[in-house]
């Protein structure tokens, strides 16, 4: 058993718990009060709402009435060791966080090999200008961003254990069908299909993921997953070395190998994907895995821990669609606005000179081979800063304070871009300057894990997780438009405008910050304002959801 001192709640932690939580502290009216509500004794770092009669009865007529899939291993008095936890989190990240990222491999291979294809002199084989490359970048970021929200309805009905393989496997053929190209229009269909076949997929799997871990465990899980954006950059480009060699190998380009060799590879792993990829935690056992990938035991501390986390998962079950009514809810929920505006805003500084960073490299005179290799080592610094940040955010349970040094980083290397005169004549000192702009700390994990705990229900979760990342798609068709033809070779213009776009990204962190901790003041002063009765009713009766209900605290 844990020493009372490591189970305690601070300060900050109290102040920052969700509905469910405050169902138990509603009448505290102090940290010492709310330091004396029983915690789980056994493991857990949060305290057990269901230790209430009354609230665990709430939320078991919650779970009836809802199906959830999961609610027969409801357990308010269930107790575990650190140990057993211990060792059920990584079997959880073996099984459900490992395959995540082998999916999302699946995805950043098929979305991204345009890149290395770029090196081999693609354009001039289909005759496109760069400008024509900047309109399928459009094309596919438009594409999947309008079927976002869709696929992940979709999803939301028939469950992601079905939705995401049958993605994969086709993306994969449409990027399969790439090796056969001849033309601008050929070009732009394909970037098309595989925008909308693509849509979708990274919200889905952020809430697939909220099922098996809790609100704190999800950022760091989310940080290997967005790792992957790194691992396959850098495997990738290795076998880019090797495929684009093929180049005069039955009279093909090395790029179409490239495109056929690494589409059969991800359409491997969507069909793998329908045996690897469970519904939930007690659904396991399947004809290609009889006994399950949990015990009983294993499997009622995996749902009783993220429960007590977090009730409002099991409000409903994992094959229940969205109403009409609820989306439009969610559409309005003006709190999560400024984690959209975040999204839209902060990712773009990098966006262009992360695009172009293939082309940047052949126009300072690097061979395909050596500018695939290249690109490797700022892979490899990106990978150790992500997992940095991100943990760095865990240990402080601070967002918005770490994830601003993402373009704290980018803008000394921004501001080179734009007025230091050896940019293209100097090739080595250009490419430092890249690499170290492209190794900066990258906040993606940190604001989705975000958004999914502000959201505090399953429905506001999945809207709102993809409508955040519509807005990071959005902010890639913007910084998709930035570089442009008449401002090469040094791009001033485009620079500038990154710059800018930059300066207004650290001011949107810290304005983020300050305007959920006076979300927070005008909650806990409505709140403290209340009776203990009125606060027992409204936590009774009110119909309130997600972020909107009064009990309910941001992070930030």
């Amino acid at each position: 058993m844990a020493d009372d001192k490591s189970l305690r709640p601070n300060l900050d932690f109290a102040k920052s718990r969700s509905s469910y939580d405050l169902r138990s502290l509603h009448s505290a009216s102090s940290v010492e009060e709310a330091e004396s509500i029983p915690l789980l004794g056994s493991s857990s770092k949060a305290p057990n709402p269901f230790l209430d009669p009354d609230v665990a009865e709430h939320w078991r007529a919650v779970y009836e009435k809802a199906q959830y899939e999961c609610r027969h291993v409801f357990d308010p008095d269930l107790t575990w060791s650190q140990e057993e936890e211990k060792d059920l989190i990584r079997n959880i990240d073996w099984r459900i966080c490992t395959w995540a990222c082998v999916m999302f491999f699946a995805l950043q291979v098929d979305r991204a090999n345009l890149h290395q294809a770029l090196s081999d002199n693609m354009l001039d084989d289909l005759g496109l200008t760069t400008n024509d490359y900047n309109h399928g970048n459009i094309v596919f970021l438009m594409c999947f961003l309008l079927a976002e929200l869709p696929s992940q309805l979709v999803s939301k009905k028939l469950g992601p254990d079905r939705w995401i393989p049958m993605q994969i496997v086709a993306w994969s053929v449409v990027a399969i069908s790439q090796c056969l190209l001849d033309g601008r229009t050929g070009f732009l269909i394909t970037r098309g299909l595989l925008g909308v076949l693509e849509g979708g997929f990274i919200p889905i799997i952020v809430l697939w993921l909220s099922y098996f871990y809790t609100s704190r465990e999800l950022p760091i899980r989310l940080s290997y997953f967005w790792m992957m954006l790194s691992v396959t950059s850098i495997i990738t480009s290795l076998l880019a070395f090797s495929l684009l060699r093929l180049r005069g190998v039955y009279g093909w380009a090395g790029w179409r190998w490239l495109f056929l060799c690494e589409g059969l590879l991800t359409l491997a792993i969507g069909l793998a994907s329908f045996v690897n990829m469970p519904a939930s935690v007690v659904q396991t056992k399947t004809r290609f895995y009889p006994r399950g990938w949990f015990t009983d035991r294993e499997a009622a501390i995996a749902v009783n821990r993220v429960l007590r986390d977090d009730p409002s998962k099991g409000d409903m079950h994992n094959r229940e669609a969205i109403t009409p009514r609820r989306l439009w809810e969610v559409l309005g929920e003006v709190d999560l606005w400024p984690l959209y505006l975040l999204g839209l805003v902060a990712f773009i500084p990098q966006g262009p000179v992360s695009a172009y960073l293939t082309l940047t490299l052949r126009s300072l005179g690097f061979d395909p081979f050596t500018t695939n290799l290249l690109t490797i080592p700022a892979t490899v610094f990106h990978i150790c800063t992500l997992l940095l940040v991100t943990r760095i955010s865990e240990w402080l349970n601070q967002r918005a304070l770490v994830a601003v040094w993402q373009n704290l980083w980018t803008l000394p290397c921004i501001v080179a871009l734009r007025f230091w005169s050896g940019v293209v004549d100097d090739a080595w000192g250009t490419y430092a300057l890249i690499t170290v702009l492209l190794s900066y700390p990258y906040c993606h994990a940190i604001i989705a894990g975000w958004v999914s705990r502000n959201a505090n229900n399953v429905g506001t979760r999945t809207i709102a997780t993809a409508l955040y990342n519509i807005s990071v798609q959005l902010g890639g068709v913007i910084h998709s438009n930035v570089y442009r033809d008449d401002d090469k070779p040094y791009y001033r213009r485009g620079n500038t405008i990154l710059l800018v776009v930059n300066v207004v990204s650290i001011f949107l962190f810290l304005a983020t910050k300050a305007y959920y901790v006076a979300r927070n003041r005008a909650k806990d002063a409505r709140w403290r304002a209340m009776t203990e009765e009125e606060r027992a009713r409204y936590l009774r009766e009110s119909e309130d959801k997600g972020c909107r209900r009064l009990d309910f605290r941001f992070a930030h």
